[in-house]
């Protein structure tokens, strides 16, 4: 059995794969910025609810106090942000980039002591880094330093693995399965595979990079080729 913490654990992809691991019997923490959310989602598969909130970084020392021993951190705590340069939202900006690159560092940071010679991590980044669009400015930007953190925290934690998932359109995700059927259709025209990335690839290809041990530094995209269209 492993003990698993997955930060963003109640909803989407997140919640996704706090519920196979817990599913697999191992040790599950999930966390989500509200409390009783948190209990609420865990309780539904048996594992352990904690509110964090990504975005106030100085706050995370004391919501992780009682975590114990870490075999897997999955940091998949994100946040839709649509932020045009003629129409930039400031505080918008702040809480993205703090919540990705300095709360994301700070639960490294907080769990160091925790982790162990063989504990993996894995960072959620997003292939609008690839191929911005309207409206991406901070999320494109944020998730091309979420390379630069993996790359720094591999080298510093060694050997200690970290690597980065780069999710592309999750067809079944919360918020895609919101999006017009025409939209959908459009992007699957545009994926040489011709299907979208679902919850499940999404949730084995974070799997592989925790469990594989000789997979380091690695940035893997679950896009179907996407990229290509």
């Amino acid at each position: 059995m492993s003990s698993v913490l997955v930060v963003g654990g109640t909803s989407g992809i997140g919640l996704a794969y706090a519920r196979a691991r817990a599913e697999q019997g191992d040790e599950v923490v999930l966390t989500s910025r509200d409390a009783h959310r948190a209990d609420l989602i865990a309780e539904e598969f048996g594992a352990r609810g904690i509110a964090l909130d990504l975005a106030r970084p100085l706050e995370i020392a004391a919501a992780l106090a009682d975590v114990g021993r870490v075999d897997h951190l999955v940091l998949a705590g994100v946040s839709r942000d649509d932020n045009k340069v003629s129409e930039y939202d400031i505080d918008a900006a702040l809480r993205l980039v703090t919540l990705k690159l300095v709360g994301y560092t700070e639960v490294v940071h907080t769990l160091r002591a925790r982790l162990h010679d063989d504990s993996a991590i894995v960072l959620f980044g997003g292939q609008a880094k690839e191929r911005p669009y309207p409206g991406a400015t901070t999320v494109a930007t944020v998730n091309a330093g979420v390379r630069g953190l993996m790359n720094s925290l591999a080298v510093e934690l060694a050997p200690v693995r970290v690597n980065v998932v780069h999710p592309g359109v999750v067809g079944d995700s919360p918020y895609w399965q919101a999006k017009p059927e025409k939209v959908l259709e459009v992007l699957r025209t545009e994926t040489p595979t011709g299907r979208l990335a679902t919850l499940t690839d999404v949730v084995d290809a974070v799997d592989f990079l925790l469990r594989n041990r000789s997979v380091n530094a690695v940035e893997l995209a679950v896009d179907g080729g996407w990229l290509l269209g």
